[in-house]
């Protein structure tokens, strides 16, 4: 009986507020929720990603199921701690997980290098592995995320804004006297805030009364009321009112700006790390080749002492260098071992994963740096020294110019006014100035007086189990009440609101002091790379002629050594100088390599897109 009674009561609570079923019965789904989340978020970001740039590029904050980080751990049975290590689609979720199908499990296609055997990776694919799999590039993603779903928020303030209640209740009273029954009630409202400040809220609601005592009767309530409260002094305007809103609008084009930003010196990072790690694999094949040409000398100079045309101690020299290479050559190796590590690690690959960079990049990017400038003068030693003259002559130190510069060696004006165009950076620190003007006009809002217009009507009539038998009621708005009057709120007490307005002054003096400080800092960073890649490139051409004489010195010293014309001191001289030369030259061509894309970088004109591949910028070698 008590089971039909509520029943009964919910479906008239239904038929009498259709309203009320479809609240009941409308309700979406987790899922469904974040689904509609991710389009607004990615709605939000494709929209300001148009303000922002003027096109729009794919983005999304879920991270790909198939990493290579996941395939490494698998193809090569690399030791992990749990199945997180493998991605979230691996986890266990717990009994009450919200979404049975999310995240998918995927399982990963097959790849032609899968197995054992070391991956090999270039620049450009270490560039897409990083946007793939990094742990930093994850989190500047879902900061533009996170924003664009603030902004979602915010716009949802000033739209139509529902919400329902409703309770049952069973009552029995054992006093003399006392009705027994049940009670259902529910009410919808909606409310809204207008960009002009007014704010106007309804709601109708209904009650249903079933006395189970006495007379058994049953009755109907239904009420209703409206209110609108509109700000005429204080709070009023539409600046003021959608000042929120408006940050968070500017907050996504932030935050895109900035994840820009970041692409552009992530991207310039790998290759950086990148070539360092093949530098150190240069020194170590160096260190290898003068190792191994130390055994070889050191054989010779043992056969030369045998046959009596070279002193023991000379033979003893040649070990001692030998033992020493092999020292150099050792820790040459684990340098290399330790930096493909360090960038295994940044690209959020697993360090014991086996990777295997390709050298050849090496050679083309020494000549692609060659191909940017002369570097060799007509007697091929890069380094014109002229007519020889006597030990007496004055000495005309000629110092480096831009003649035979590189591509991207600008003229520093021209840096300059590019780097102002396109810093994604500095547009951001000239927003936040403009910002900070807002926020003093809010702050002097808020030193005036308060006035609020407001109106109020309500109509119909509750039922409660003391007024069952009165019947239903009707919702008959001609026998309402209304109201209308006006809230006065005088300016005597403003102390909190006038430091925040003194506040908002000097927020605006630092704003205008960081864009000035940024400013500064990008000057100073075009300047230095300019002065560096001018620096490198006379470094590259000394290195060119120290690596010829080198080998030219090393050449005519074993021909003086067999005919015992040299000892083997100046032997071992020669090839550590040549060691030396070819590092030292394959630093010149990385530091002017990492020179030019550090400058791209700085002036904001390295384009780089969603897979993290760059587009160098067209720079004209006569500009």
């Amino acid at each position: 009986m008590f089971r039909n009674t509520i029943c009964a009561v919910v479906r008239r609570l239904l038929l009498a507020a259709p309203g009320l079923a479809v609240l009941l019965c409308g309700c979406r789904s987790a899922q469904e929720q974040r689904e509609l989340a991710d389009r607004n978020a990615a709605a939000i970001i494709a929209e300001k990603q148009k303000v922002a740039f003027g096109e729009t590029e794919p983005f999304t904050v879920e991270r790909p199921s198939d990493t290579l980080r996941r395939k490494l751990i698998e193809a090569q049975g690399l030791p992990h701690v749990s199945d997180a290590s493998l991605g979230t689609d691996r986890l266990e979720p717990p009994s009450n997980w919200p979404e049975e199908n999310y995240p998918a499990r995927t399982t990963p296609p097959a790849e032609p290098w899968m197995g054992p055997d070391a991956f090999p990776l270039s620049l450009l694919e270490a560039l897409q592995v990083g946007a793939r799999n990094s742990r930093d590039y994850q989190l500047a993603k879902e900061e533009v995320f996170r924003s664009a779903l603030e902004l979602d928020l915010q716009r949802n303030n000033f739209s139509w804004i529902a919400d329902g209640t409703a309770s049952a209740d069973a009552t029995a009273n054992l006093g003399p006297g006392g009705a027994d029954g049940i009670t259902a009630s529910g009410d919808v409202g909606v409310s809204r805030l207008l960009k002009t400040g007014a704010l106007i809220a309804g709601s109708i609601g209904i009650d249903l009364v079933k006395l189970l005592t006495g007379g058994r009767g049953s009755a109907l309530g239904l009420f209703g009321d409206a209110t609108i409260a509109i700000p005429l002094l204080r709070g009023a305007g539409r600046d003021v009112v959608t000042e929120p809103l408006t940050q968070a609008e500017r907050n996504v084009v932030y935050a895109l700006q900035g994840f820009e930003r970041f692409k552009r010196s992530f991207a310039v990072q790998v290759a950086s790390d990148y070539l360092g790690v093949l530098r150190q694999l240069d020194r170590a094949h160096n260190q290898e080749e003068n190792y191994r040409n130390l055994v070889v000398l050191s054989r010779r100079t043992r056969a030369l002492a045998a046959s009596g045309r070279l002193p023991g101690v000379q033979v003893d020299q040649a070990r001692q260098d030998e033992l020493r290479a092999r020292e150099t050559w050792i820790l040459a190796h684990q340098a290399y071992e330790n930096s493909l590590d360090r960038l295994k690690e940044s690209l959020g690959l697993p360090p014991d994963a086996r990777v295997e960079l390709r050298r050849e990049e090496l050679t083309r990017m020494a000549e692609a740096v060659r191909a940017h400038f002369p570097v060799e003068n007509k007697a091929g030693g890069g380094i014109d020294t002229g007519a020889v003259e006597g030990a007496d002559a004055e000495v005309a130190l000629q110092p480096p110019d831009r003649e035979g510069k590189g591509r991207y060696e600008l003229p520093e004006e021209k840096a300059l006014r590019l780097a102002f165009e396109n810093r994604q950076d500095l547009k951001v620190t000239q927003g936040q100035v403009y910002d900070a003007q807002r926020k003093v006009v809010v702050a002097a809002d808020a030193l005036r007086a308060g006035l609020t217009f407001v109106g109020s009507a309500s109509f119909g009539e509750a039922r409660a189990l003391t007024t069952a038998d009165l019947g239903d009621a009707r919702l008959d708005p001609t026998k309402g009440l209304y109201a209308a009057g006006l809230l006065l709120d005088l300016p005597l007490e403003r102390t909190a609101e006038r430091d925040a307005y003194r506040e908002a002054y000097v927020d605006l003096e630092d704003a205008v002091l960081g864009l000035q400080a940024q400013e500064d800092r990008i000057k100073l960073d075009v300047r230095a790379t300019l002065r560096r890649m001018l620096q490198t490139r006379e470094s590259v051409r000394i290195q060119l002629e120290a690596v010829r004489l080198a080998a030219d010195r090393v050449t005519s010293t074993n021909l003086f050594l067999e005919a015992g014309r040299a000892q083997v001191r100046d032997v071992l001289e020669a090839q550590e100088s040549q060691v030396s030369a070819q590092n030292a030259l394959t630093e010149a061509f990385l530091s002017y390599r990492i020179a030019e894309l550090e400058l791209q970088r700085d002036l904001g004109v390295l384009l780089v897109d969603a897979t993290g591949l760059w587009t160098e910028y067209a720079a004209d070698v006569d500009e």
